[in-house]
């Protein structure tokens, strides 16, 4: 590892000058409140955007829950990370420091020091003791204490290293819960080794330089009690700004004073949580598993585990995600938490195959049946009483008549007798066919327009990308969206050329060739045709062709470089309009469009205003002229994808508003060569062409009472509090829908979420999805902590620190991060965990992981201030987390990085993935990197030279050619096994991703370097291990 060690300065170790980082400034002020709201005491709510969770204790079983019946919601409790359903764990305040005391590893829950047998495996137990520090790890969960005789199991104990170098002491093995049966099946586990003990984890770290390391509780001594009170400052406690011998954020500047102090030790990196070990235990215990949703609260596996899920009454986790599994019982629970209680809600995600396809109900004219209050449509959670007659709403508890069409009997259970004939009686996820009155003036819709839009400028036939398209677009106009089993998409296609005007064309299946029209007064935009304008392709076949192939020659010769964009996106939009039909603009862009026109915009870039409070200006549309735009194209369901071939500043801030508030994509090439990036731009293009998408859609969430729905992010629009308006949503695009409670939660009832979508599909039918879930309540943060999603939290993170951007400084946003991380796990230290050494950073078993990944949070492009990075590049980034799922945020914020030298040809497996470090390379090594944007192979110098001439056909590794756009076709089982891999790859994300060939050493290595996110960033951020250290630095200032 190149990161130094620390110094145990008084409370905290130092980061050694030169470690790259983020500004200065964290930890100057304790920001607790949300973006842009009021700080607020430890204990008070947070009033914006990175909200506080209460934490609640989950029953496994959903007692007395009104809808379904007892076999529909079973005894089953899988949960994210390993722990024993049931254990109950007292909570216990952390003592105060006690010197003279050892080091002491204690298990989660215990409440008594004596001396127990030594039965866990050492899964999460190295203990790497420095000078004046010590690092340990031990699973958190137990109900019993390591006693100090406790005996070592593992490896052999290797003697300490004697000078700077830091101890390394074996595992130290925990005792398993009382009695409680271990979450691992006894096969993942090493042979001779008893399963390891679930919920929790230690990890210590050098404490206070007065007295020793560890600390344990002193008889006669009380326990902490919790965080004392604070004078002064901003939220009435001691300033925790830029103290003598504190560091400001690791890879800050030290100042004079901090520099003082012994040479540092190195941290072991393999004693901290690893997210590769993490995925890979996930998927030991649970790949290719059945996951049935019959069960409230269940936990579902991890987004990078592979099952079978069985819809029993509640959704997929494929279409809903939740930051927890179980919601805090009350506001109060919530507000001491800070876990963000939200759900992640992807309404057209993609089934596999072996799942079974939504079920679409009629209910004839009438339409679907709802509750007379809440409006809430017929689900699992509808309970019916009176022998059939009336049914009891699971949201309002309206009671409510049952039309006579749908009346049937209960069985001795009280369930109806057709329960499992009715989807929506027995499933979490269905649709309706909607009626009359669900569409716009009454009117059944048409089916929708494709509308392609091609920047015929200077820059984009120089490049050839105009005939690229038009040679494409002649194949993929086959392969248009259709209904499941129509023959042909009913789907209308239209064409426009433009650069300073624009040119539409008449393709009327009549015409022997195809018609231009002229509209060059760009100030008044309108069609200037109706008829003949949006065609049907298999009718127009002869003449589209025509087009295709003239529009290439017909502006070969052309030298207007300059281009409008707002007009474009208008005279799509009144095409829509004046077919009366929803439509989607494909446009093919090229550069700042700053020809006099609409929407004409200016280079605004400033990398002045880089770390200043004036940085949220480059995030910021220039003018409100798009916001309007954007507006009108969602009334008239007018989505707009953009793809963009810049080759310098373009804007992206403004340009992407429309696409983003439409429910649209952007899509980036930069300088973009044919030779290189043709296959790129090729297979997103078709992508997005093809993708399941649904049209006009709105979508609301309604709950029972206790919490509702505050709090929306994605690309969306709202016009009101309640209601997201998309003019499409595709199979890609996922919503985060944050919860705030109104009042108490039931915990005999749960949390009832229900999801409405309102579309219409491409064949022009109007359609209701509907997607219902269930979630436990409970008023004990140990069910709260061990029912999170840490790869659901992130997401929620994500987006609402890159929404209030626009707002707030960076700086501001990235304190309340790294604030709110360290809240919500001083909180769990605080309520769950038992008592300990002050020097022991404690998390949570299913939240050990939020540390790096939110490390990786804050050195992503958007939220680092560098001037560095381009202002398009952050701008892009930011819109495409905006509308990730749970999946997407989660390769992003932690790529993969699989070594292809240790691929086995015969199996259709990846290679094992490793930690995402410059450490993990090695020089005879070839490894492949992604995240879902990205992909890279790096070549290390002393590669293999079997595997070199297997995969690039070349002798020696000095005759690689790194310009190549794709891997060479070969018959030989080291290129067949890498090429499938990375189809593979592509083919799980909605982005296709560009391979980036590099060797080791070579300059341009520096691009791959960046995406190894356990490393000090290249631009600033620190590294995993310095980012762990400040965070617990963080947790002890709150204990304190």
């Amino acid at each position: 590892m190149s990161q130094q060690g620390y110094v145990a300065t008084p409370p905290y170790s130092q980061a050694k000058p030169g470690l790259g980082g983020y500004s200065t400034g964290f930890g100057s002020q304790p920001h607790y409140a949300h973006y842009g709201g009021t700080g607020q005491p430890y204990s008070a709510a947070q009033a914006g955007l990175l909200k506080p969770v209460p934490s609640p204790h989950v029953p496994s079983v959903s007692a007395g829950h009104p809808p379904p019946a007892p076999s529909q919601f079973g005894q089953t409790h899988l949960q994210n990370g390993i722990y024993n359903p049931g254990n109950q764990m007292p909570s216990y305040a952390a003592p105060p420091p006690c010197s003279g005391q050892t080091a002491l590893l204690q298990s989660h829950g215990s409440n008594s020091l004596s001396n127990y047998q030594n039965t866990a495996p050492p899964l999460f137990t190295q203990q790497v003791t420095s000078q004046l520090g010590a690092m340990q790890l031990s699973d958190h969960g137990s109900s019993q204490a390591h006693p100090q005789s406790s005996p070592l199991s593992g490896p052999p104990f290797r003697p300490p290293f004697q000078g700077s170098q830091p101890q390394l002491l074996p595992p130290i093995s925990s005792p398993t819960s009382q009695g409680l049966p271990s979450a691992v099946p006894a096969a993942t586990v090493p042979p001779g080794m008893p399963p390891p003990s679930p919920v929790g984890m230690h990890v210590g770290l050098a404490g206070p330089n007065q007295g020793s390391v560890g600390y344990q509780q002193v008889p006669g001594q009380p326990p902490m009690t919790g965080y004392l009170p604070q004078q002064g400052g901003m939220y009435g406690g001691q300033q925790r700004g830029l103290q003598p011998n504190y560091p400001a954020y690791p890879g800050a500047s030290a100042t004079g004073a901090q520099l003082a102090g012994p040479q540092q030790k190195k941290l072991d990196p393999d004693s901290i949580p690893s997210p590769i070990q993490v995925i890979e235990e996930d998927k030991l215990r649970r790949s290719g598993q059945l996951f049935v949703t019959n069960t409230r609260g269940q936990v579902p596996p991890l987004v990078t585990t592979n099952c079978v899920v069985q819809d029993q009454g509640n959704a997929s986790p494929r279409f809903i995600r939740c930051t927890t599994y179980c919601f805090p019982s009350t506001a109060d629970m919530a507000k001491q938490s800070q876990i963000p209680l939200a759900a992640v809600i992807k309404p057209f995600a993609i089934l596999p195959p072996n799942e079974a396809p939504l079920c679409v109900v009629s209910h004839g004219e009438s339409g679907p049946i709802r509750c007379n209050r809440c409006k809430a449509y017929m689900c699992p959670l509808m309970q019916f009483i009176e022998g059939g007659r009336r049914y009891q709403c699971g949201f309002c508890n309206c009671v409510n008549e049952v039309p006579p069409f749908y009346f049937q009997h209960l069985d001795h259970i009280g369930r109806r007798l057709d329960h499992y004939d009715k989807p929506e009686l027995s499933l979490g996820s269905y649709e309706f066919m909607a009626t009359l009155d669900y569409c716009k003036n009454s009117k059944p819709p048409n089916p929708p327009a494709f509308i392609f839009m091609i920047d015929v400028s200077y820059c984009n036939i120089k490049s050839g990308c105009v005939k690229l398209i038009c040679e494409e677009l002649k194949t993929l106009l086959d392969k248009l969206p259709r209904e499941d089993q129509a023959e042909t998409s009913a789907i209308r296609v239209g064409f426009v050329t433009y650069n300073k005007v624009l040119h539409f064309y008449n393709l009327k299946s009549s015409l022997a060739q195809p018609q231009m029209m002229v509209v060059s007064d760009v100030g008044e935009m309108f069609v200037p045709l109706l008829d003949g304008f949006l065609v049907n392709v298999h009718e127009s076949r002869p003449v589209i062709n025509n087009l295709l192939d003239q529009i290439p020659e017909m502006f070969a010769d052309t030298s207007e470089s300059e281009t409008v964009f707002a007009p474009v996106i208008q005279a799509g939009l009144e095409a829509v309009k004046a077919a009366e039909c929803s439509g989607k603009l494909f446009i093919f862009h090229s550069s700042l469009p700053t020809a006099e026109a609409p929407g004409k915009l200016k280079n605004r870039d400033d990398k002045k205003l880089v770390n200043t409070d004036k940085e949220k200006i480059l995030f910021q549309p220039q003018s409100h002229f798009y916001e309007t735009l954007a507006k009108d194209c969602v009334a008239n369901s007018c989505c707009v994808d953009v793809f963009l071939f810049p080759n310098q500043y373009v804007d992206v801030t403004t340009m992407g508003i429309v696409p983003m508030s439409t429910g649209g994509s952007v899509y980036k090439y930069n300088n973009f060569q044919i030779q290189t990036d043709a296959e790129h731009f090729l297979n997103n293009l078709r992508k997005d062409v093809q993708k399941p998408i649904g049209f006009d859609a709105i979508m609301r969430v309604r709950t029972n009472t206790g919490f509702r729905a505050t709090d929306f992010l994605g690309s969306m629009y709202m016009n009101n509090t309640t209601d997201v308006e998309v003019a499409a949503i595709d199979c890609d695009k996922a919503i985060t829908v944050e919860f705030k409670h109104d009042d108490k939660l039931n915990e005999e009832n749960g949390a009832l979420i229900q999801c409405a979508l309102l579309y219409t599909n491409v064949a022009g039918h109007r359609r209701l999805r509907i997607h219902n879930l269930t979630l436990n309540c409970s008023s004990q943060h140990a069910d709260l902590y061990k029912s999170c999603e840490t790869d659901a939290l992130i997401n929620f993170f994500a987006k609402s620190a890159y929404r209030a951007i626009l707002n707030q400084p960076l700086k501001t946003v990235r304190e309340i991060l790294v604030n709110q991380t360290a809240h919500i796990l001083a909180c769990y230290r605080k309520n769950c965990a038992s008592p300990s050494s002050a020097g022991q950073l404690i998390l949570p078993e299913a939240m050990k992981l939020l540390p790096v990944y939110m490390n990786n949070l804050l050195k992503s492009y958007v939220l680092l201030g560098s001037p560095d990075l381009p202002t398009d590049e952050r701008a892009f980034q930011r819109l495409l987390v905006t509308s990730m799922d749970v999946v997407g945020t989660q390769s992003f914020f932690y790529p993969r990085l699989l070594p292809i030298h240790k691929m086995d040809v015969n199996s259709e497996e990846f290679p094992a993935a490793v930690r995402c470090s410059e450490e993990r390379l090695a020089d005879g090594g070839i490894f492949l990197l992604e995240n879902g944007i990205n992909m890279f192979l790096w070549l290390g110098l002393n590669s293999q030279p079997e595997l070199i001439q297997g995969i690039f056909n070349v002798p020696s590794f000095a005759h690689i050619n790194t310009d190549l756009a794709s891997l060479p076709e070969l018959d030989n089982p080291y290129s067949r096994k890498i090429r499938s891999i990375i189809a593979n790859i592509r083919n799980q994300n909605p982005y296709s991703m560009k391979l980036i060939i590099l060797k080791q050493k070579d300059k341009s290595e520096g691009i791959f370097r960046q995406f190894l996110m356990e490393d000090k960033g290249l631009h600033g951020g620190a590294s995993y291990v310095d980012f762990l250290c400040y965070v617990h630095k963080e947790i002890r200032q709150l204990l304190t």
